[in-house]
């Protein structure tokens, strides 16, 4: 079954001493291109997070992002003496303050105030991955019902082709006959004598050269295909692609070759319906 490459995921881990949260947006995209957002604290962890995500969402144009959030009563924040001290000093220096109003501008100033730095311990990298897993697996389910919805139109729009293709065929079945009659009526309007063999070998070669059989066999086979590829166990998107540009090819060679008005308006209402498979195809994993 297909998967989207469009995806949505959210997971939160609340504890007592802090909360994480993981957010995951997937769109489409010809490769896998990771965007990420990690705390200072998680940085060390990046490469690990990365290595999860492309296992799991193999391809598309990934933001990713981690929020840590410490409980106020937790926060492990602490005033920079030193660095308080120095800017006091510097602003005596430049101009006379008030000493309430020297401490009141030193500590707007930069790393007056200081996190401590603490380790990612086991527990909370485990904590983590976990939270990945969740998330990833959200994405996952979200990218399957999207492609569920694609997969319905494909198979629609994949009826309407072999509809059109029917149609062609009814068309087709008098189209050469017409042509010869077509034919013989006019060489009779300019009234000359032809050799009737000559003429014969000349209908067989223009003849020839509008017969759309292969053509339409081709076609009836392609799009079978796609619809066999659309049904297999494995997203393949660029496999259904490959396959929508022989579809187009054998559409075009069937337009050209034709040489009827019905059939090219026929024509016309397949590239509208293939262009639109083209489009949503972009989106397949």
């Amino acid at each position: 079954m297909i998967s989207s490459m469009t995806g949505f995921g959210k997971s939160e881990l609340i504890e007592d001493s802090k909360t994480i949260t993981i957010e995951i947006r997937t769109l489409n995209s010809k490769t896998i291109d990771i965007n990420s957002r990690l705390p200072q604290k998680y940085k060390e962890l990046d490469i690990l997070l990365r290595k999860k995500i492309i296992k799991s969402l193999k391809r598309g144009k990934i933001d990713f992002s981690v929020t840590h959030k410490l409980n106020e009563e937790n926060s492990t924040s602490f005033i920079n003496k030193k660095a308080v001290e120095n800017y006091i000093s510097q602003l005596k220096d430049i101009q006379s303050f008030k000493e309430s109003d020297l401490l009141s501008i030193a500590m707007r100033l930069p790393e007056t105030l200081k996190t401590e730095k603490k380790e990612i311990n086991e527990k909370e990298k485990s904590d983590l991955l976990s939270l990945l897993d969740k998330t990833l697996a959200e994405v996952i389910s979200f990218r399957d019902q999207e492609g569920k919805i694609l997969h319905n139109d494909f198979i629609n729009r994949s009826k309407l082709l072999n509809k059109y293709l029917k149609q062609i065929s009814k068309i087709d079945i008098n189209r050469k006959k017409l042509f010869k009659e077509k034919l013989k009526n006019e060489i009779k309007k300019i009234k000359v004598d032809i050799d009737q063999n000559r003429f014969e070998q000349e209908m067989i070669y223009y003849i020839e050269k509008i017969d759309i059989t292969e053509e339409k066999i081709r076609l009836s086979n392609h799009i079978s295909y796609f619809v066999q590829t659309l049904n297999s166990d494995n997203s393949q998107g660029k496999k259904l692609a490959f396959i929508c540009q022989e579809i187009g090819r054998e559409i075009n060679t069937i337009g050209s070759k034709a040489n009827n008005f019905e059939i090219q308006k026929i024509i016309v209402q397949m590239k509208d319906e293939l262009e639109k498979i083209k489009e949503q195809l972009l989106n397949i994993l």
